[in-house]
């Protein structure tokens, strides 16, 4: 447990914002409650007696500043974040706190790396975008999996998702996303970004038991294109996405998530095979678990606890991988996510 340090919550009602809150307050931190919409914001804060709730729009740095005073950290729970995250980090730098975010989107996780990097770096602080299922996961467990290598040739993150119901933040995050690409899709080869116009191939992609061999979009592109590049040797990173979890994605009648449990997560079960090749050897990292939004709340908290602890590894605007030890990092998120490292 921790000693009470504080942490806003920005987006705190939104359905991750709400795993983000809970998973805070177990592990001994307190949560301002965050966000734009005041009548939201007052249901959560029935439900969380005693926690402050601050209402801040990111269209005016003074709510925002308010929000943000007195905190330890802000976690940015708010998509899409092409619009929230640059408005937030300079809260954040403004109250000379770290910044994590749970982004899944490219571009916006792109821009803050880039964008942010020098002055996150002369502030002392850092700017952790992507902590989470999308981006943060795969990135750590790249990472771990490169262990004492230096460079690889090539990175394969396939997600073998049983299904996919989406947020209504994910689907208004993907509508951004399209109109910023203007009906291109991306991808993450010799060594840059490339955006075009032919369909991803479907393939089969060899999942570890019990989900076996599956039919898969290759070229699923999500933020580990982004994430894994900005700190790894790698050319080539290529993502996977099992069909039936795309179709969900893609079908506008797809139903957001439904709570199974007391903590909220739904039935939704993942397996995330990540495999780095260089020269004629492979090495393997293969992380599973329950309901990808739900995960999204013990990695963005891991990382604010390591922040406010000391253990990262460098200052700046950095992903998961770069920010910490991965292999350390998932052993902790042992209650969540089981993981097999195959160096």
């Amino acid at each position: 447990m921790t000693t009470g340090q504080t942490v806003a919550v920005f987006g705190a009602y939104g359905h991750t914002g709400r795993f983000v809150v809970a998973e805070l307050r177990r592990r001994g931190f307190v949560p301002v409650l965050s966000g734009r919409d005041a009548d939201k914001l007052e249901a959560l804060a029935a439900s969380h007696p005693g926690l402050d709730a601050r209402r801040a729009t990111v269209g005016d740095p003074a709510s925002l500043d308010r929000a943000l005073a007195g905190a330890a950290a802000v976690v940015n729970c708010a998509g899409p974040f092409a619009t929230t995250a640059a408005p937030v980090i300079e809260a954040a730098l403004r109250a000379g706190i770290p910044y994590v975010d749970v982004a899944a989107e490219i571009e916006a996780n792109l821009d803050t790396l880039t964008q942010f990097a020098e002055r996150a770096r002369a502030a002392d602080t850092v700017v952790i975008p992507a902590m989470a299922f999308f981006g943060g996961l795969g990135d750590l467990l790249v990472t771990a999996a490169m262990g004492d290598w230096t460079a690889a040739d090539e990175v394969h993150v396939a997600y073998g998702l049983n299904s996919w119901h989406p947020t209504a933040g994910t689907r208004d995050a993907g509508t951004v996303s399209r109109e910023r690409r203007d009906g291109q899709r991306v991808r993450y080869s010799q060594g840059r970004l490339e955006y075009v116009t032919d369909a991803a191939p479907t393939l089969k992609w060899s999942f570890p038991d019990p989900m076996g061999t599956r039919a898969v979009i290759g070229e699923f592109s999500m933020a580990d294109v982004v994430t894994v590049p900005s700190h790894l040797s790698v050319p080539e990173v290529v993502s996977y996405m099992t069909v039936e979890a795309a179709g969900d994605l893609a079908a506008a009648q797809t139903p957001a998530p439904t709570a199974v449990d007391e903590q909220g997560r739904s039935a939704q079960t993942f397996l995330v095979d990540v495999v780095v090749r260089s020269g004629g050897e492979e090495r393997r990292a293969v992380a599973s678990g329950r309901d990808i939004y739900a995960v999204s709340a013990p990695l963005a908290v891991e990382a604010v606890h390591r922040v406010l602890t000391g253990r990262t590894k460098a200052v700046g605007a950095l992903s998961a991988g770069a920010a910490f030890d991965a292999a350390d990092f998932l052993r902790a998120l042992s209650a969540d996510i089981s993981l097999e490292l195959h160096p």
